[in-house]
This record gives C-alpha cells, sequence and structure tokens, in this order.
C-alpha cells in the first residue's frame, strides 16, 4: 500500500508540473483518424494518420522512447525522438505514465524488427505561459488548435498505477470487483465481452430475419410467475404495495400471443434470490421467443439453426474448444486434498485401530506410496503453465488411480457394520473416485461440436440407459417409488442431492442432473420430461405422464428448454394451483383470464445468454460471461 501510495504521490506531481506549464491533461476531445488495427491494416510506408488510446508499455532509451498504445482494437507502437520533438515537447512526453490517455500524430514506418509503429513528427510545442490573458488564449493549443496539430496530447492522466500483473491481472477477487482493471490488463478477457455483445447482436438478426418482433415486459411484477424460483421483492412507494422482480418472460409474452403478436421475443433481466455457484447468478440474461401455429419440433429446429447461426457469424465456426485448464487445477488440487484426508481418516478405521496385521501393512505400503505420488500430483499443478491440461490431466489420472489400490484395499479389512470410522472414510473414497472421473474425463480435449443435426433423446431413455450402466438389470421404471429413492440413495450415491421431502419424480430429476447432464458435451435435445417439472407444456398424446417438452443440453448444462405452450385455460388453471401449493396469492388469475380469451397453440423457448456465452466462448465460470458479477459488498 505505501508504494501505491508513493506512486499515486508521484504521478500527482507529474499532473502539477504540466498543469504549470499550461497543459490540461483531462481533454474534452480528440479525433483519431482510425483505429489503432485499422492503421496497421492499411499500412504504408510514411502514410500519415493519428490514433488514440491507453498507454500499455513504455520503454526509455536515452534520447528516443518507444510506447505501445492501446484502444479497443488493439495495440500500436509509437516511436519518439528527442531531436524529432524538440526540448519542450520531449520534457512533456517524459511525463507520460502507464495508464495514460494519449492521443499521437505521425507517420507510419516499420522498425528493424519487423514492428509497424508510428513515428511523431516535430509540432509547435507549447512555450511556457507568461500570462494568466496568455494562458486562457492557448488553453487548448496542444488538442485542437486545426493549425498546430500537435504530435501528441495528453488525453487524461491516470493517477493510479495499473495493477503489478499489468500483462495478466489473475486475482479473481480484483478481477470482478474491479473489471475494469481485468479488461485493461487481460485482453483475451475484454475480447470474450466483445464477442457477448455480438452473441446478443446476431440473435437478434436471426429472429428479426424470421419475423419476430421484439418487446419489453415488465420487470417489477405483483405475482412473480413463469417459474418456480424465490423472487426478489420491493416496494413502490408511489402505489403503495410490493411488487417482485420478475423471475421469469414468460406470461407477459404469452399474453401478446392472446393479443396477436403471432412471434414475438424478449432478451432481457431475469432475477432469482437464490444461490451463487460457477453456473447460477442471481440476476442473469434470458431470451424467451414464441410462436403462434408452433410446438415443441418447431422450436428445436429454432434453437438449432439460431445457435448454429450465432456460432458461424461470431466464431466462424462450428467446433468450440474449450480450455480445461482451471477445471484440471482445480482436480488436480482436490486429488491431493483428498488423498491427505484419506491419510487421516485411516487411522480411525476399526482394522487399523484393532491392530489387524494386514491393515497395518497396508497402512506402512499406503504411506510410502503416498510419499512419492503427493510431490507428482503437487508438480502436476506447475505443469499446467506450460502443458497442455489434457496431459496433466491424464498423468494425474494415472497418479490418483494408483493411490485408489491402496485407498481401497484398506476397506478389505474393515468390518462394514462397524460405523465409527468405516463411514468417514468411505465418504472420502467415494469423493476420490469422483475426482478420478473427472480427471480421466479431462484427459482429453474438450471440443464441441454444434454440427447438426443435433440429437434427439428421450428423457426416459437416458434414465433408463444409465441405471442400467451403473447397476446391472435394473428396469428403473418397473421400480417401486420407495425402490427408487433406495436405489438412488444406496447404489447411485445420490443421499446427498435427494432431501426427505423429494417426491418420486424429483428423486428421477437429481438422477438426471447429477448423473447425466454433466457428461452431454454435444449438443443433445432431451424431449418428453415428466408433466410435473414443466406445468405450463401441454401433455404428450403418446404418454401422458410426459410433457412435449424439450431441454437441449450443451456442455454439460441445460441451455435451452422448450414447450408446446398449454393454451387449455381450464388446465392450466389446474396445474398452476398445484404448483401453487393451495396458496392463492401466488396464483396470476389476470394471466388465467387472457388464456381464457383464447391463445393459439404455440411453441415456446428459453435461452439463458450467460450459459450459452459460455459455452459458446469457452468459459467454465458464469462469472467470466457478466461484467459485473453479484458479490458481497465488502
Amino acid at each position: 500500500m505505501d508504494d501505491t501510495n508513493s506512486l499515486i504521490e508521484q504521478r500527482k506531481a507529474k499532473l502539477t508540473a504540466l498543469r504549470a506549464k499550461g497543459i490540461d491533461p483531462f481533454k474534452n476531445k480528440f479525433s483519431p483518424a482510425e483505429t489503432c488495427k485499422q492503421a496497421r491494416d492499411n499500412y504504408a510506408e510514411g502514410r500519415e494518420t493519428a490514433v488514440a488510446g491507453r498507454i500499455t508499455a513504455h520503454r526509455e532509451m536515452g534520447k528516443s522512447m518507444f510506447i505501445d498504445v492501446r484502444d479497443q482494437s488493439g495495440r500500436l507502437q509509437i516511436y519518439a525522438q528527442k531531436n524529432a520533438l524538440g526540448d519542450e515537447l520531449w520534457e512533456i512526453f517524459k511525463h507520460l505514465d502507464l495508464g495514460d490517455f494519449v492521443g499521437v500524430r505521425g507517420k507510419m514506418f516499420t522498425t528493424k524488427t519487423g514492428e509497424i509503429s508510428i513515428k511523431l513528427g516535430s509540432g509547435t510545442g507549447v512555450s511556457p505561459v507568461s500570462s494568466e490573458k496568455d494562458a486562457a488564449h492557448r488553453q487548448d493549443a496542444c488538442a485542437t488548435t486545426e493549425m498546430s496539430k500537435p504530435p501528441f496530447v495528453i488525453l487524461a492522466k491516470a493517477l493510479r498505477p495499473p495493477p503489478e500483473k499489468w500483462h495478466g491481472l489473475e486475482d479473481t477477487e480484483i478481477r470482478y470487483r474491479q473489471r475494469y482493471l481485468d479488461l485493461m490488463a487481460n485482453p483475451e478477457v475484454k475480447d470474450v465481452f466483445l464477442k457477448r455483445s455480438e452473441i446478443i447482436r446476431e440473435i437478434r438478426n436471426f429472429l428479426h430475419a424470421r419475423g419476430f418482433v421484439e418487446v419489453e415486459t415488465p420487470m417489477m411484477q405483483a405475482i412473480p410467475g413463469g417459474a418456480a424460483a424465490q423472487p426478489f421483492k420491493t416496494h413502490h412507494n408511489a402505489l403503495g404495495c410490493d411488487f417482485y422482480l420478475r423471475i421469469a418472460l414468460e406470461l407477459y409474452l404469452k399474453r401478446l400471443l392472446v393479443g396477436g403478436v403471432d412471434k414475438v421475443f424478449e432478451i432481457g433481466r431475469n432475477f432469482r434470490n437464490e444461490g451463487l455457484s460457477r453456473k447460477h447468478n442471481p440476476e442473469f440474461t434470458m431470451l424467451e421467443a414464441y410462436q403462434a401455429f408452433g410446438d415443441y419440433e418447431s422450436m428445436m429446429e429454432l434453437v438449432q439453426s439460431m445457435i448454429c447461426h450465432v456460432a458461424q457469424k461470431v466464431l466462424g465456426t462450428l467446433m468450440i474448444r474449450h480450455d480445461t485448464r482451471d477445471e484440471v487445477k482445480s482436480n488436480v488440487q482436490s486429488a491431493i486434498d483428498l488423498l491427505a484426508c484419506a491419510a487421516k481418516e485411516v487411522q480411525e478405521l476399526p482394522s487399523v485401530k484393532s491392530g489387524e496385521l494386514g491393515a497395518l501393512r497396508n497402512v506402512e505400503e499406503m504411506s510410502r506410496e503416498f510419499a512419492v505420488i503427493f510431490p507428482q500430483l503437487k508438480h502436476c499443478l506447475e505443469k499446467l503453465a506450460t502443458f497442455p491440461a489434457e496431459e496433466v490431466a491424464k498423468e494425474a489420472y494415472g497418479l490418483l488411480n494408483q493411490a485408489l489400490r491402496h485407498v481401497g484395499r484398506l476397506l478389505m479389512f474393515s468390518n462394514v457394520d462397524v460405523e465409527h470410522g468405516f463411514a468417514a472414510y468411505r465418504l472420502v473414497l467415494i469423493r476420490i473416485e469422483d475426482t478420478q472421473t473427472n480427471l480421466n474425463r479431462l484427459s482429453s480435449p474438450k471440443v464441441i461440436d454444434l454440427t447438426p443435426p443435433w440429437r434427439r433423446v428421450k428423457y426416459k431413455d437416458l434414465v433408463q440407459d444409465e441405471i442400467k450402466r451403473r447397476v446391472a438389470d435394473k428396469d428403473w421404471f418397473a421400480l417401486s417409488p420407495e425402490m427408487r429413492r433406495v436405489v438412488a440413495v444406496a447404489a447411485l450415491r445420490l443421499g446427498g442431492d435427494i432431501a426427505k421431502d423429494y417426491e418420486d419424480f424429483e428423486v428421477t430429476g437429481a438422477v438426471f442432473e447429477k448423473l447425466i447432464e454433466p457428461t452431454l458435451i454435444n449438443p443433445v435435445f432431451v424431449t418428453h420430461l415428466p408433466k410435473e417439472l414443466v406445468p405450463l407444456a401441454k401433455l404428450s398424446p403418446d404418454d401422458p405422464s410426459c410433457v412435449e417438452v424439450f431441454e437441449c443440453c450443451i456442455n454439460g448444462q441445460e441451455i435451452s428448454p422448450g414447450y408446446t405452450e398449454q393454451n387449455d385455460p381450464i388446465e392450466q388453471r389446474e396445474r398452476l394451483e398445484h404448483q401453487a401449493g393451495g396458496e392463492q396469492q401466488k396464483l396470476d388469475d389476470d394471466f388465467l383470464v387472457a388464456l381464457e380469451h383464447g391463445m393459439p397453440p404455440a411453441g415456446g423457448i428459453g435461452i439463458g445468454i450467460d450459459r450459452l456465452c459460455m459455452m459458446l466462448l469457452g468459459q467454465e465460470n458464469i462469472r467470466d460471461v457478466i461484467l459485473f458479477p453479484q458479490l458481497k459488498p465488502k
């Protein structure tokens, strides 16, 4: 902190010195002739140009100096010589610091190392201020007097130095709280957000081309409907009543179908007062679109065509490669922590505490093996900086597999009926096996193939296949609800994910969400979900226990649900009343009245824009695609 304060004082001293020379280092305007990228692309030896941006590098070489100027388009090198500028302008140029904004004019040239650059020419300079009248007359001489056109203009003096790791800010706390520093230091982060903007623009272009009308609907609602989620609550002083921030866009858009707007969409913010995770943020951006006379199949075509269109327009490819470095790092660290925990918990095993010879021998062998494996796993973390992530994951997987042989062997010497010590050790073993599975998956490059047509499969078929793979010869849907719960908890190890009050369909839902969905990397339309999960969709004529619904899963998470929308007002009322649990105040009666006026058959979709950007831009954390993610105030 002391060093930072000292640098701030030095910069303030330079600011004072500049103002003493009659120079205002916070200009109103500068008009660059082109961007830095355009200057590089349009290079011609000796061509005059003017660019502006922030100084991101500063190299002084006696009587000459190189600086790098960066704008939104990229970086350009600037070359200044004392002989060319003259003593007065050279002295002012030396007052520039990293982070300052500057406008420059000069001629294009290429350095001996092949770097395209701008060489600053001579200018009229700024003579010392002799009087207040003279100062007022020449206050803006270095910036806007067209006759003089000085070779450089200080546009904004940065009073704070950039972060220590100027080229690659890594502290996630600073990156998320002070996103402007992240954007300054990491051009690849800025590129993610510029591409996010392009993605949203192309979504709009696609829908407009198909005749959809974009609308805006209320964000404050008397009854938060369209989803089962906990809302944020606020109070409207003028109306004297409480409102809720919307949790979904759906019900107002369907009112527009009733009103005769046949193709309608909205891109807007939703708010849910729920948990934070790598995939969840309390406020998030959603697209919802509805098409009269369509159904869930027509909406599958819409989603597939739109996402492929966006990928081609923004990225130029349908093959999306993801950098798994952070995920590999997390799993290798998890392996280290869990093996350390296993080494501790093994001492509590009944067979070890009772001094059984076989168990003690295995503990000794495990200790010797761990003494070799631990340093190698820690070396894997270091190798992530230079080696491909999948190679590191493969190595870590082999080491963990080697360790698991010893960890698992110790259970053979434990009485499973003895709870003390065994349960904790068994839980650690399960978590080690889960980490091993993750590392095995990460041992191959992660590439998402969006090439159509996308796979379509029924929800029940996916669940049934997974159960048969994990628990041989079990027909999941032939089991009683009680047995399904037993199998999920005991055989599938989902005890921590299934609450005691879960209904039967929620138990099956936990199997899908925890064991199946994370494996769906390439696009899959999961169709015909249980009717209890989606009260706003129409029943399937082929199976009344299901609804005509799809979940489009990509990159191991749901990207877009889509429905054949329910337009029977009587059936819709019954389902919403069941969802409300008998609480009339949670029922949007105005929406039901609208349905009673008649809504055409329709298909509808929702797409989480943040998750879509994560998938398309190779980001594994939702905070990395939201400019200012929700954080606890300091």
